[in-house]
């Protein structure tokens, strides 16, 4: 008995041994891939076609290029990190499906790192060319989601200075977006759950070409504002960090304020942030409350005056308080002057209030543009950096 128990558990042994050495059997290499690092989506020009620029790694050539050698043309010059290949067609499926009569290897999604819509086209609409990103298998749902000021394929062919990949460039461009919080970073699945809300506006950042000829670089400002998948207008640097104080997206960033009693500015560091979105339903009116809490640091003044006396310390957060307000303050003015929810207010309303919801929820664009909101903030100074009073002259008698 025993000895049948070490030969099963020997066949059992060989058997398990045996499944881990198989190869795989859906096993692509990677010379026969194109590695697609960003995508960029227009409307072709002349025609009502797609456009589709696809931008590919040059493998061969990856390690020994450099950011200024790395280039836009395609052919077999040999030249650049990179190439961008661009195919038109009537749809997402059919239109990259005919990459291959432009390229040897097939378009490979996974390591893709951002997708861009050209203007034209958002303003259009772009429901239609999202369903292939979100069926198919090799899209990631985190990939970053842009709409360029003019034409994507433009962005794409702007070299990037520190990166030998322009998709890799913009991928660390919108990283570095925190330290400002005037940019919204949104990514291809966080875009979608505000597409498929009732009332929730879509956003996504801009990103435009700066400068002319060989002094070309990439700039990201403002926020494109969707109604339903069309664009219909933007925010600025101002609006788009209003809005997120009010989404809870505030990273950190610079308060510039005017200095107490004498001409210059102090810069006041944002060190933490959180805020608050409450609703009400007041006499069958709905009603928002914005709460924000902000601590920061003196990042640094341009006069001479002391600033870490208790009553100037108070004087700061009452003008840095202001300074948030008036921030919110203008979002709410351009999302109702747009009449597009960029806040989620409906979608809180329906969470809290259900059967109120269901007798306004048909005439929200109505209400939106009217609805009261009321905005708390405060504004704390927390340290002054390794400085009390500024290193300044003293002031003659």
């Amino acid at each position: 008995m025993k000895g049948l128990i070490k030969i099963i558990v020997t066949l059992l042994i060989i058997i398990i041994l045996t499944l881990g050495t198989t190869g795989c059997w859906n096993r692509r290499e990677l010379p026969a891939l194109g590695i697609v690092m960003g995508v960029g989506i227009d409307k072709a020009e002349g025609t009502d076609e797609l456009e589709i620029t696809a931008q590919i790694i040059k493998t061969s050539e990856l390690k020994s290029s450099t950011p200024e050698e790395g280039g836009a043309g395609g052919g077999s010059s040999g030249a650049g990190a990179y190439w961008n290949v661009k195919n038109s067609g009537n749809s997402m499926f059919s239109t990259i499906r005919g990459f291959t009569h432009r390229t040897s290897r097939k378009l490979y999604f996974p390591h893709n790192q951002i997708i861009i819509f050209g203007q034209s086209l958002a303003e259009q609409g772009i429901q239609e060319y999202l369903d292939f990103l979100l069926r198919d298998q090799e899209t990631r749902l985190e990939v970053l989601m842009l709409v360029a000021e003019d034409k994507s394929s433009d962005i794409l062919s702007v070299k990037s200075q520190l990166e030998k990949i322009p998709s890799v460039g913009i991928s660390d461009l919108m990283d570095s977006q925190a330290a400002n919080s005037q940019t919204s970073v949104i990514r291809l699945n966080q875009f979608v759950t505000r597409l498929m809300s009732p009332t929730t506006a879509p956003i996504a950042p801009i990103i435009s070409v700066q400068g002319k000829a060989d002094n070309k670089e990439l700039a990201v400002s403002g926020t494109a504002v969707f109604k339903r998948d069309k664009l219909i207008g933007q925010m600025n640097k101002e609006e788009t960090r209003g809005l997120l104080w009010v989404i809870n997206e505030i990273k950190s960033g610079i308060i510039d304020i005017e200095c107490l009693d004498q001409e210059g500015t102090v810069s006041l560091e944002i060190i933490n942030a959180k805020s608050k979105i409450t609703s009400e339903i007041i006499d069958h009116k709905p009603y928002i409350k914005i709460d924000v809490k902000e601590e920061g640091n003196i990042g640094d003044q341009s006069c001479t005056a002391s600033l870490v006396s208790p009553d100037a310390v108070a004087t700061l957060e009452e003008k840095k308080t202001e300074a948030i307000k008036d921030e919110i303050e203008s979002a709410l003015s351009k999302a109702k002057k747009l009449n597009a929810d960029v806040f989620g207010f409906g979608d809180i309303l329906h969470k809290k209030h259900p059967k109120e919801w269901q007798e306004i929820k048909d005439d929200w664009d109505k209400i939106f543009p009217d609805l009261e909101v009321e905005i708390l903030v405060e504004a704390k100074l927390r340290r002054s950096g390794n400085l009390g009073p500024p290193a300044a002259p003293p002031e003659k008698e």
